[in-house]
C-alpha cells in the first residue's frame, strides 16, 4: 500500500518515493566519483544538506544508498564502515537546525554547517581509525594532525559548493510536491 508522501516516517516509503531516492542516492555517488581527481572535493554535503530540509527522515534512505553503492563499487573495505556514520552526522546537525530560517542566512547557515563538517570529518574519523589499526589515543590524535590540511581543504570545498543548497532545495520541492 502506498505511504503518504508528504510523510516523515522511514519505514512507509510510495513507489514513486522509492524511486527517487534510489536515483539521489545514485546522483551523489556518481557526482563523487565524477569529482574524484580533486581530493576532498565533491558535492556529499550540499546534496545531503538539500535532501535533509526536504526530506528530513527520509534523506536517510538516500544517504544510506550512498553510502552502500561506495561499498558495492569501490569495496567494502576498511575505509567504509565510517560511510555509515559520518554522513547521518551532518544529516543530524542539519535535522537540529530550525525549520524557518530567515532566508537572507539560510545559505550562509547551510555553507558553515557544510564547511564545519568537512573541517571535522578527519576527527570524525579518527576513533574507526584508532579502533580498526589499533591506535593509542596519542596515535589517533597525529592521525588527526597529520590529516587537518587535507579538512581544511574540505571545509572549504563544502562551504563554497553548499551555495548550491537552495536552489536545489527549492526545485527538490517543487518535484516532490507534485508526488
Amino acid at each position: 500500500m502506498p505511504s503518504n508522501p508528504k510523510s516523515n516516517g522511514l519505514k512507509s516509503l510510495s513507489l514513486k518515493e522509492l524511486a527517487l531516492f534510489a536515483m539521489l542516492g545514485a546522483l551523489m555517488y556518481a557526482s563523487k566519483m565524477a569529482l574524484e581527481f580533486l581530493p576532498n572535493v565533491h558535492l556529499l554535503a550540499c546534496f545531503t544538506v538539500a535532501f535533509t530540509r526536504v526530506f528530513r527522515k527520509k534523506a536517510l534512505w538516500i544517504i544510506y544508498t550512498f553510502a552502500f553503492l561506495t561499498g558495492l563499487f569501490n569495496g567494502f573495505s576498511l575505509w567504509w564502515p565510517p560511510y555509515l556514520y559520518l554522513w547521518t552526522v551532518l544529516w543530524g546537525a542539519v535535522m537540529l537546525l530550525p525549520k524557518d530560517l530567515p532566508p537572507k542566512w539560510e545559505p550562509l547557515i547551510y555553507m558553515a554547517v557544510a564547511g564545519l563538517h568537512g573541517l571535522l570529518y578527519g576527527t570524525l574519523y579518527a576513533p574507526y581509525q584508532a579502533l580498526a589499526f589499533g591506535l593509542t589515543f596519542k596515535g589517533m590524535l597525529a592521525w588527526i594532525a597529520a590529516g587537518f590540511p587535507w579538512d581544511c581543504i574540505h571545509a572549504a570545498s563544502n562551504f563554497c559548493v553548499t551555495i548550491l543548497a537552495v536552489p536545489l532545495i527549492r526545485t527538490l520541492k517543487k518535484v516532490y510536491a507534485t508526488f
